[in-house]
């Protein structure tokens, strides 16, 4: 988790707090989607992470998708706006969140991928017929990408 969420959490323990974040949807050449076994919940998600103070969304998403993949962009296409309940969670270690995800697309991706942050343990590229078990929040960005594009 990012520093700034850290400290908040000092201050308030596991009660639920509001996260901005930006996660990133990164396509191959086929369209299949890049998902990562995330090492806190060992459920697969979408790179992204929580804004820093001082950050702006874009360099928020370059950012968590640098640091979780290895990949970096050269563009990125605003998608949408998602928050609510279906964007309710709660960590492993009882932290509950209310997120606000901005979703974005990367274009004109390069780099190699790699696990090395600790945030994930496994890269993959995936269908969407085909996604494995995902983590909710993963699960609702997906749902509601599906249903853009229908």
């Amino acid at each position: 988790m990012a520093n700034y969420i850290k400290e908040l959490r000092e201050l308030v323990g596991t009660r639920p707090i509001i996260g901005v974040g930006a996660t990133v949807i990164v396509r191959n050449e086929h369209g299949a989607i890049l998902l990562q076994k995330r090492s806190d919940t060992l459920t697969w998600g979408l790179p992204g992470g929580h804004l820093e103070l001082g950050e702006d969304l874009l360099q928020t998403a370059r950012r968590e998708l640098f640091e979780e993949t290895g990949l970096e962009t050269e563009e990125l296409v605003l998608l949408d706006v998602l928050s609510g309940p279906e964007f309710f969670f709660v960590y492993p270690n009882g932290d509950q969140m209310h997120t606000v995800i901005v979703l974005y697309e990367a274009t004109r991706v390069h780099g190699h991928l790699r696990t090395g942050t600790g945030e994930s343990v496994e890269l993959k590229y995936f269908t969407l017929d085909a996604l494995p078990p995902l983590e909710s929040r993963a699960a609702n960005v997906l749902k509601n990408l599906k249903s853009m594009r229908a």
